[in-house]
Parts: C-alpha cells; sequence; structure tokens
C-alpha cells in the first residue's frame, strides 16, 4: 500500500488542472506544467482535491503510485508558489555574475564558465564584502531547477579538505583531516 500516493492532492486558489486521457496540464499563476502518465493510474477531480488511483495490483502500477502522486503535486506546489535554490561558492577569488540568463562563473580555473540558463529559470547573484558570493535560482519546475542547480555544482564540486567549490546553502560538506606530520 502506497502512503504517498494515497494522499489526496490539495489544489490552492488560481490553480487549475486540465486531464486529457493520460495528459495532465496544471496552469497557475507562475506558469503551466504538463505530465503523461503511463500504466495504470487514473486521476479523480472532486472539488479542490485530486486523487491518484491505480487500477491494479501489479509491481509497476504500485512503485508507480507514489511517483505520479508527488511529480503531479510538485506540479500544483511549482505553479501556485515555485520553488527557490540557492548555492554558495566558497573559496578565494571564486565570483559569479548574471546578465539575463546568461550565468559568468570565475571558479579559479584559467578561463571564466559561461553556462546558458534555461527560459523558466530566474538567477540572481550577490556578492557582499566579507561573504561567499551566493547564487539564487527561482523557477515553477522542480525537476529544472535540480538539474540547472547540479550541472552548476558540477563546475567545481565542494573538495573534502578545505571545503572550497560550489555548495548548496545549508549542505553540509564532510570534511577529512590533512596529512599529519612525520613523528620521529
Amino acid at each position: 500500500m502506497s502512503r504517498i500516493g494515497n494522499a489526496p492532492i490539495s489544489l490552492p486558489q488560481g490553480v487549475e488542472i486540465k486531464i486529457d486521457g493520460q495528459e495532465v496540464l496544471v496552469k497557475g499563476p507562475k506558469g503551466e506544467l504538463t505530465q503523461t502518465l503511463t500504466g495504470n493510474i487514473e486521476l479523480e477531480q472532486a472539488d479542490s482535491e485530486l486523487l491518484v488511483k491505480r487500477l491494479d495490483e501489479e509491481k509497476d502500477t504500485k512503485a508507480k503510485h507514489g511517483l505520479y502522486r508527488s511529480l503531479i503535486n510538485n506540479m500544483v506546489e511549482g505553479v501556485s508558489k515555485g520553488f527557490k535554490l540557492d548555492l554558495e561558492l566558497v573559496g578565494v577569488g571564486y565570483r559569479a555574475s548574471s546578465a539575463g540568463q546568461q550565468l559568468d562563473l570565475s571558479l579559479g580555473y584559467s578561463h571564466s564558465i559561461v553556462f546558458m540558463l534555461p527560459d523558466e529559470i530566474k538567477v540572481s547573484t550577490t556578492s557582499e564584502r566579507g561573504k561567499n558570493p551566493t547564487i539564487s535560482l527561482e523557477s515553477h519546475d522542480k525537476q529544472l531547477i535540480g538539474a540547472v542547480a547540479a550541472k552548476i555544482r558540477s563546475f567545481r564540486k565542494p573538495e573534502p579538505y578545505k571545503g572550497k567549490g560550489i555548495k548548496f546553502i545549508g549542505e553540509q560538506i564532510r570534511r577529512k583531516a590533512g596529512k599529519s606530520a612525520a613523528k620521529k
């Protein structure tokens, strides 16, 4: 029995859902998203709630029950509230600047990295004196914002000795002790 799959999805005001066969379209103030359902999964809308139901008890259907409920819930939350991720650049001389959909990163390499962001993502950078530069990403699509943040982080992953690199704000870096001096 899927505990997540059986939970109803509450639809906030201003969010409308259109179900066309196996295609789900969610519209809201922040944008619109679509998802195609596969397997024997069916959606049932009642007032301001949406229920995800499975039509049989096969293993594959049970596995997808909670998955599609979570995906649709993330779509509803995204078009109503949106998602925000913050990244922090830790390291001497690491800088970030943005102009439109272009993110310019200086990460200690011999060249700067220019990364073009998708149109669905809004980016802003801050750099205050005495603090690490930060990159803020906002979007209505949770999957897209997560993939873009992971790609930006992959340009310079945090290393375990000094903790230098790009990390999510609040992320705990597992630190290692460096070399110990030789004893005589």
